[in-house]
Order: C-alpha cells, then structure tokens, then sequence
C-alpha cells in the first residue's frame, strides 16, 4: 500500500534542518529549502535551482507540496480580480484582488464551505468540506500578489479574511498562516495591514487577545437586537450580543486596537429606528468604526438591498456620537458574485 506524502510545508525550519541531518546531508539545506517553500513560493521541487537534483529527488520521495492552482481568473472593468483557487484534492475556493487608486487588498478563503448558516451568505449554503491548511491560505496571499503586481504595478498592501468560511473556526491555520505573510521570510507584511473578519465567536475573540495578535478585528454584526441577529445569522443563537460584547470590551482592554463592525442594511430587516437606536448603544460599548455594506442579492429572497435613505440614518445616527462610518459599494459587479460576501468588500477595509 502507498504511503500518502507529507506536505512539506508542514514542517518548521528547525523540522527541515533536522530531516536533512538525519539523512547525511548539512543543516543549512533545510534553510534553503524553507525560502523556497515560503519567501520564492516554489510550486515543485524541481524550481529549487540551488539545490542538488540528488537532494530534491529525495525531498521528491518523501515529501509534496501541495500548491494551489488559480483554476479561472474573471476580471471586472473596475480592476476587481476574482479566482476560483482550485486545491490539491480537487476541491474550489475563491479569493478576490479589490484595488483602489492607492492600494490593492486581498480577500482570501479560510475554509472550503463554512459550518455557520447566515441566511444572507452564498458560502452558507455550501457544506463544509474541510479547513484550509496554512500553506493553501498563503498561497491565495501569493497568488494575488502577483497578479496585484501584473495588473496594478505595486505590490499587495492589504488582507482581510473575509472569504470563505469562518476564519475563527480554523483559529491555529489561520494564525500559522497570517505568522508566515507577517515573517521576513514570507511576505514581511505588517500585520497592520491584515484584518480577520469573524461572524463573532467570543472564546475565540478573547483567545485572541490573549495570544497578543496584532492584525485588526472586525465583527460581521448585521443587528445589535438578538431576535433580529438570530433571524439573520441562526448560529448566533449560542453567542447572544451580552457575551459579544463582553468579549469585545475584552479584546479591547487587551489590545488597544479599535474594532470595525461590518453591517448590512436590509430592506424591511433592520432598516428600522429601533435597529438604528440599537447599533448607536452597541458602538458605544467599544471604540469602533461602522462599514455599512451595499449587498449583492444572492436571489430574489427576502434579503434586499435597503433604501438610500434607511442607510442616510445610520450614517447620521452613528456620526452624531462620534463614529466613523463608511460606505461600502459592491466591486466586481460585471462579474460573477463571489461567495459569501467577498465582492462587497472595498480595499480600504484595513
């Protein structure tokens, strides 16, 4: 019976300068190894010019690098860049390259489907096949780098994991992943620049920040009045907004750092004064900022795009207390919707 290969972007530096010692060869092979899996993206062993056909034919015996292939590409009129990233086992996720004139953001998948059933959500309706691993994540990172590069003449300046599945239900990958963009020895990004979105898990947010992360938060809130949120998202059912909320006081006192509810006005939904009075309370627990959403209809259901003017008063609400509040325009809208909300992020969500 054949014996499935490792990945071997499973293993740490110190795990490759170790299997090469063990096999009669020097520690600092492993280091070259590494900076190909991870600073040069290598997609085989075969790109690994500096090292020994002999060496990369017994890497080739052990191990495989399970790489993510950028299946179809569309691109919109407004530079919007949408991939369905095929995986190793055939399965498809998607990640989107939004530009605006001074930056490009990737928005990348953390799993294939998600386990969360937000009725408004295309990935909801998706089962969910499995958590994406942290080299699959990086690669969509890489991915759009380049095309960031290609297409837009700089590289990628920002990331937000608000793609497919929750991000908090595959926290370690995750966390592996954004370790690896952050490192000098992968894309040296700030985490500054990264934001992970969450529909809003509280053990999870303060595990959080008790690990001392330091890319941004933000909280698809969509309600700040329970019935209305488990009518929306049926899952927040077991997180009602007392224990959120306790859990972002929390993150707060730990990190410092400002939180971003993301919130999608619906017609006949939460387009109502008691919604408006409701989110103005919720901001004030918390230092926060408000993206309000254009939504893109996923069918002609009871989920509908709200009035101009419903959105007029929680933009006027929320500025009366002190919060920033933007607008976010649906991208991409002369190409297929990505799943779940990707195509109505804008790139200055960071």
């Amino acid at each position: 019976m054949q014996i499935e290969k490792k990945d071997i972007r499973a293993l740490s530096k110190d795990q490759l300068r170790d299997f090469f010692v063990a096999n009669n060869d020097k520690a600092f092979r492993g280091n070259q190894v590494y900076e190909w899996l991870w600073s040069k993206g290598a997609h085989s062993f075969e790109d690994m010019t500096n090292v020994a056909k002999t060496t990369r034919s017994m890497l080739e015996e052990n191990f495989v690098i399970n790489h993510i292939k950028v299946d179809t590409m569309q691109r919109s009129s407004d530079g919007t860049v949408k991939n369905a990233v095929r995986l190793h086992d055939g399965l498809v996720v998607e990640s989107v390259l939004i530009p605006t004139e001074t930056r490009t953001t990737a928005c990348v998948s953390s799993q294939v489907g998600c386990s969360l059933d937000c009725n408004f959500c295309a990935t909801a309706r998706l089962k969910r096949m499995r958590n994406l691993e942290p080299g699959e994540i990086y690669d969509q990172i890489l991915a759009i780098d380049k095309e960031s590069r290609l297409y837009h003449n700089h590289p990628l300046s920002n990331i937000v994991f608000m793609g497919m599945g929750e991000p908090l239900m595959n926290y370690n990958n995750v966390i592996k992943a954004i370790d690896m963009v952050t490192s000098p020895e992968g894309l040296g990004m700030s985490p500054k620049r990264i934001m992970l979105s969450t529909s809003g898990i509280p053990k999870m947010i303060k595990k959080m920040a008790d690990d001392d992360v330091k890319f941004k938060l933000a909280v698809s809130l969509h309600s700040a009045i329970d019935e209305i949120r488990a009518k929306i998202m049926p899952f927040s059912k077991n997180f009602p907004l007392k224990d959120l909320r306790e859990a972002l006081e929390y993150w707060y006192r730990k990190t410092k750092s400002k939180i971003s509810y993301e919130y999608v006005v619906w017609k006949g939904i939460n387009d109502d004064k008691a919604s408006v009075d409701a989110l103005v309370k919720f901001c004030k627990y918390v230092p926060c900022k408000v993206n309000l959403i254009e939504y893109n209809p996923i069918d002609d259901g009871e989920f509908q795009q709200a009035s101009e003017e419903s959105i007029l008063a929680y933009i006027t609400a929320l500025e009366n207390i002190g919060v920033v509040v933007k607008v976010r325009r649906s991208r991409g809208k002369d190409i297929d919707a990505a799943c779940g909300q990707l195509a109505n992020k804008e790139a200055d969500s960071v």
